[in-house]
């Protein structure tokens, strides 16, 4: 039996095979493949008893879904110049070209049930995309939940196939802990975050935002806090009822627990 290392880095090579194209890459960057959800991908694959064909063909399908809805995500309305514009109407076309691998794929081993679970999995993150971007949210609570089902329903609809709900629970926590984490970790360094914009229209009145205002900027992150707070606790909760969990994601799953700075600490060191 492969290493899960070994198997990691096999599909990832296939993955960046397929996404490999000459022309795209003299004008867009390289796709980003999260190598994060490539491990729980093959952890869970690993757990299915399947064949090593399948568990490379299901992990480079669905991780080549998140790459085409990851680079839609990268297209901006701004206005551009005739160079830029170029760069975002060929980001489109990535995207696309992305999708179109992940359909071949599937077309080759005729895989009807996966089919249907991803393409449930892809409305379910489109659909709360754009309850986050158009801050159509009307309460914090159902913001973290469309949060959480923009980076886990992909994976969750291939967990589905193991029936076990141990690893829908400790997989959506974790991959909402680093969304969230990164979400933070953008405000803090002044840059757009999505979340932040959306959770500013909700607890803050229109138009009152500013940021010189400590408080409000506390308000602000201790709720990201708090939900930080109940993911470390569900993911250790969850990965105790998972015993033959593999050592890579163990060893990842605890760096993304540990990988938390409170907000007092933050306005301390500030301060």
């Amino acid at each position: 039996m492969l290493d899960m290392k070994v198997k990691m880095a096999i599909v990832k090579e296939q993955i960046e095979e397929k996404i490999r194209h000459p022309y795209l890459l003299k004008y867009i960057e390289s796709p980003n493949i999260d190598e994060d959800k490539l491990l729980l991908l093959v952890s869970v694959l690993d757990h299915m008893d399947l064949p090593e064909e399948k568990i490379r063909n299901y992990a480079t399908t669905t991780m080549l879904i998140q790459i085409a809805l990851d680079t839609h995500e990268l297209v901006t309305n701004e206005e551009l110049d005739a160079g830029q514009l170029k760069s975002r109407q060929l980001t489109v076309l990535a995207g696309v070209y992305y999708s179109g691998l992940y359909y071949k794929i599937l077309a080759e081993f005729e895989d009807i049930t996966l089919i249907r679970s991803l393409a449930t999995g892809i409305k379910e993150v489109n659909e709360n995309k754009i309850s986050v971007y158009q801050t159509a949210v009307e309460a914090v609570d159902i913001l973290m939940e469309s949060v959480r089902k923009i980076e886990s329903s992909l994976f969750e609809k291939v967990i589905d196939l193991l029936e076990d709900p141990n690893w829908n629970e400790f997989a959506s926590n974790l991959l909402f802990r680093k969304r969230l984490l990164m979400e933070k970790m953008r405000f803090l360094q002044g840059e757009t975050s999505i979340v932040f914009e959306a959770l500013k229209n909700l607890l803050i009145s229109k138009n009152q935002y500013t940021e010189q205002s400590s408080d409000q900027q506390h308000l602000l992150i201790h709720t990201c806090d708090r939900y930080l707070d109940n993911s470390k606790k569900l993911i250790e909760k969850y990965m105790s009822k998972l015993p033959n969990l593999n050592e890579p994601m163990k060893q990842r799953a605890n760096a993304i627990i540990s990988q938390h700075q409170p907000a007092e600490n933050i306005f301390v060191e500030e301060g």
